[in-house]
């Protein structure tokens, strides 16, 4: 156990002497204008996450735009199909009615024939 906790501490000391070394590295070559490096990176970011923000919101409202005009769509496609199925019914019915108005006309003119022959 008493390994396992030297092994750690000298884990983080080692993490922590390398941290150190990375921030006087970044002083080195940034110096001064370190911390206006991080302002801008701070705005930068904070900018970035608006946007995404933003640009969410907009595919949310093109989404349910879509939606909509997808429903739309095919609420008419419906009226459209129901009124072609109607008006093709009544246009076999309207044949039906010629065939029927033929049929009937032989039929008179058969029984007339008879009258005619009698």
């Amino acid at each position: 156990m008493a390994n396992t906790d030297k092994l750690k501490e000298e884990t983080v000391q080692s993490s922590t002497e390398a941290t150190s070394k990375i921030d006087a590295i970044k002083q080195l070559i940034f110096g001064e204008n370190m911390q206006a490096y991080d302002s801008e990176f701070e705005t930068l970011k904070q900018d970035i996450l608006t946007k995404k923000q933003e640009l969410e919101a907009l595919m949310d409202d093109v989404k349910s735009e879509i939606l909509q005009n997808i429903d739309n769509l095919s609420t008419d496609i419906n009226i459209r199909i129901t009124e072609l199925e109607n008006s093709f019914e009544d246009k076999a019915d309207a044949l039906n009615e010629k065939k029927v108005d033929r049929k009937l006309l032989g039929e008179l003119f058969t029984k007339l024939g008879e009258k005619i022959s009698q």
